[in-house]
């Protein structure tokens, strides 16, 4: 079930079988993406590592990430762009973004029991109340239902995490860092130019992350323009040029070297070979 608006706003729910889970190369741009197991057991490799899990868990990624399904019975995917619930907002509103997407420095995952996992039940029923009825209130309805997802979550998260109270500037860095990777990926490519942006030498923010993330500032970066670059491929008709250029590359050479030492495999050899994939 999707929702479009007139302003590229996109939010998408539903239930998606294993038979289905090739469907989920119907790309939609960048997106915040929520899954929740609610049947057996399944894994997902996120950025090249399995990720486990295990019934009535809960897991939340940017789109900083790159995920496969490897292992599905039965999972519920919530996906909605910074269109229809602007990241901005987050933090004055809920928190979430520095809690359930961008700081951490692992993947987010929550587990529902009790009148937890009987409140997202109800929730999530209502979203599907709410996706039959079409009317000028439905984005707003829809809106309403996100956030409350959210703060539920985030209110879950920090009592089942309570160590994230600890180096909350030092988390609030790291959030900065990613946002603005978000923001300036296709042009700013080197660690410098964020840390310029942020007022602070590179070699601390390279300190930074070796403290308290699993990867450093420039794998952030990279991962992010090679997700970018993945999906351009897949998703699109673009001759290989124009995404080097889209994505900051002076020339096609120097993509091409970027991608081959990120991927394996040469821009148009990973095209012709994963025209039919499961990544999103």
């Amino acid at each position: 079930m999707e929702y479009q608006g007139k302003l590229n706003e996109y939010f998408h729910l539903d239930t998606i079988k294993s038979e289905d889970a090739s469907w989920l190369n119907n790309f939609k741009g960048s997106c915040l993406r929520i899954f929740w197991n609610d049947s057996a057991d399944t894994i997902l490799i996120i950025d090249g590592v399995e990720y486990p899990l295990l019934q009535n868990q809960i897991l939340f990624l940017s789109d900083m990430h790159d995920i496969v399904i490897s292992k599905i019975n039965e999972i519920n995917l919530v996906r909605f762009n910074r269109e229809f619930y602007s990241s901005e907002f987050f933090d004055k509103e809920i928190g979430c973004n520095g809690v359930l997407f961008f700081a951490n420095a692992k993947i987010p995952i929550i587990t529902l029991e009790g009148p937890h996992l009987t409140k997202f039940k109800l929730l999530w029923a209502v979203f599907l109340i709410e996706f039959e009825t079409r009317d000028n209130l439905q984005s707003q309805m829809l809106l309403m239902l996100l956030k409350r997802f959210l703060i539920l979550a985030t209110r879950i998260y920090k009592i089942q995490n309570s160590n994230i109270h600890l180096h909350v500037t030092k988390l609030d860095t790291i959030r900065e860092f990613n946002l603005l990777v978000e923001m300036h990926y296709k042009k700013k490519h080197s660690v410098l130019e964020y840390a310029d942006l942020m007022n602070k030498p590179a070699k601390s923010l390279t300190n930074l992350f070796s403290l308290h993330s699993e990867k450093t500032p420039l794998k952030v970066i990279q991962n992010r323009i090679h997700i970018e670059a993945k999906r351009q491929l897949l998703f699109t008709q673009k001759i290989v040029k124009v995404i080097a250029f889209e994505l900051g590359f002076e020339d096609l050479q120097s993509f091409s070297r970027f991608f081959k030492n990120k991927e394996g495999l040469s821009p148009k050899e990973f095209r012709y070979e994963n025209r039919t994939t499961d990544k999103f």
